[in-house]
């Protein structure tokens, strides 16, 4: 399944002169034809006031990931990629919870627990400014609030790290 979504992502891409499928959307499409396009969701949210976020990750090697609102009547309201820093900064230090976070970005690449900072981190992969494989963090107190963010680069992609045995 992960594989289709790719393959018609890039497909897409190619086919469109590497404009990216989200820029091809029409305000006002039902749903069923984003499902057409792209497949079944893989994560699914509640929106305030009966809308849904359907999400197509290509976590955890992938660096996208669009969403798209839908209203109660199944009328596509925005797609969007929405791991990038545009979108991450719109997260609220000490405001936003893990639930605001997942139904933002979808279920993170990777979680993590620092004992001594009493904090929760989850992670995505993105790609920033179309160049930079990066990793943005988000980290919780034990409450669940958005206590700090971070961005570093994807050790994933690093030039040095088969040089040095990682």
């Amino acid at each position: 399944m992960r594989m289709r979504l790719y393959a018609t992502l890039a497909a897409a891409m190619l086919l469109a002169g590497c404009v990216p499928p989200w820029e091809h959307f029409q305000p006002g499409e039902d749903q069923s034809a984003l499902v057409a396009r792209f497949g079944p969701p893989r994560e699914i949210y509640d929106l305030p006031g009966g809308g849904k976020r359907l999400m197509w990750p290509t976590q955890p090697m992938g660096e996208i990931t669009m969403a798209a609102d839908v209203d109660p009547t199944g009328k596509v309201q925005s797609l969007r990629q929405v791991l990038q820093p545009s979108e991450f900064y719109k997260a609220e230090i000490g405001q936003w919870t893990r639930r605001d976070v997942l139904v933002n970005f979808g279920r993170p690449v990777e979680t993590s627990y620092f004992p001594l900072m009493k904090r929760e981190v989850w992670t995505y992969r993105y790609l920033e400014a179309n160049v930079w494989y990066m990793m943005y963090s988000f980290y919780f107190d034990d409450a669940g609030i958005l206590r700090l963010t971070q961005k570093t680069p994807d050790p994933l992609h690093d030039p040095d790290r088969h040089r040095f045995g990682l």
